[in-house]
């Protein structure tokens, strides 16, 4: 009687750890999940979505090519915008008044004698090529940027250094042209640099300035799509 009465005993303490443990167990496997994810379901890190450009923080697509070698390095005078008259120009002497429709890219030091290769900023027909007072030689290419079409003006050119035809397509990074030697008819008498203006729609608009900043909403801030 003793016998059974002992191993009666020692089975229901074995239920009763078996129990615990059990229970233990089911518990540091909730904690466990509860804390650590599986390694396929990761939580986006909260640096992962940071903007790195402008164009990206616009939600804008930059373009696919820059004009020139160091754009970014060459917008140091007449942004887009800016609003020029001559007693506040950056550029001395200066004819022009208004905002700046576009975005002047300055050579470099050693760049005053030498050609300097003007880059297609995106892809599309070449729709225009002619002398232009204010600018020089100017081509204007059609493109779509953000879904939208757009005319891109490229000014201060040497004219019959635009070599492509009316109507040829032109890739981006193609080279569309050079640029204009400075003071000169190649540039109008302004110095030697690239105006770049992109007006909204397929109309050529040839302004290099508007008067108010309602007008200027038909133009792109070209610096907000540069890489």
């Amino acid at each position: 009687m003793l016998k059974r009465y002992s191993l009666i005993l020692i089975i229901f303490f074995t239920v009763i750890i078996l129990l615990l443990l059990t229970v233990s167990f089911i518990y540091q496997t909730k904690q466990g999940a509860s804390n650590e994810l599986p390694s396929f379901i990761k939580q986006p890190s909260l640096t992962a979505n940071k903007p790195t450009n402008s164009a990206d923080n616009l939600g804008q697509e930059p373009l696919l090519q820059l004009p020139l070698s160091q754009a970014l390095e060459r917008i140091t005078k007449k942004p887009f915008g800016l609003k020029i008259s001559p007693q506040n120009s950056p550029v001395a002497p200066e004819k022009f008044s208004g905002l700046h429709a576009g975005v002047d890219f300055e050579i470099l030091p050693s760049e005053e004698d030498v050609a300097v290769p003007v880059l297609a900023v995106c892809a599309g027909p070449l729709v225009y090529k002619q002398l232009v007072s204010g600018y020089g030689g100017v081509a204007i290419q059609r493109c779509v940027l953000d879904k939208q079409t757009v005319t891109a003006l490229y000014g201060h050119l040497k004219l019959d250094g635009i070599a492509a035809k009316l109507n040829t397509e032109i890739s981006a990074g193609d080279q569309i042209g050079i640029l204009g030697k400075g003071y000169s008819s190649e540039t109008s008498g302004e110095r030697k640099h690239l105006h770049l203006g992109i007006h909204r729609g397929a109309t050529i608009n040839l302004r290099g300035y508007v008067q108010s900043t309602k007008e200027l909403e038909e133009w792109v801030d070209v610096m907000k799509y540069l890489k």
